[in-house]
């Protein structure tokens, strides 16, 4: 065919092969079954809500995981604050009071001892972290 003839409707035509459905995988004449495209819409919409769902849950857990650890250092900056004589022995159970002047202090005198204002019972774990602890005697 010339460049100036026109080519046949609806059928694949190229300049050096001429008409060439062989190679391809779909029809190309008027007769060939439609080609419909999914509509994945809804699909897309599905899988995002779900996608979303599952970000909001791991934000979750990772808010309280933080606000357990602000939590652990706020504790952990207040016993270490508090004034005590003695190096404390890991694992055992110390208690922290606040005198008239508001200062702290650390003791391993029960609360049931004497009569002092009592903030909480602590425990120095392994890695110099305290952790309260409640207090049993």
């Amino acid at each position: 065919m010339e460049e100036n003839e026109e080519k046949p409707d609806l059928v694949v035509w190229d300049k050096d092969k001429g008409y060439y459905q062989k190679g391809l995988s779909y029809g190309t004449n008027v007769s060939a079954p439609a080609i419909n495209l999914e509509n994945v819409g809804s699909w897309k919409q599905a899988n995002a809500e779900l996608a979303n769902k599952n970000f909001k849950t791991k934000f979750d857990e990772l808010r309280e995981e933080y606000e357990r650890l602000v939590n652990e250092v706020q504790l952990n900056e207040l016993v270490y604050s508090a004034k005590y004589n003695f190096t404390p022995v890991m694992g055992e159970t110390y208690h922290l009071y606040s005198k008239k002047d508001d200062t702290l202090f650390l003791s391993l005198i029960s609360p049931k001892s004497w009569n002092q204002k009592y903030l909480g019972s602590f425990k120095l774990d392994a890695s110099h972290k305290w952790s309260k602890t409640d207090f049993s005697e």
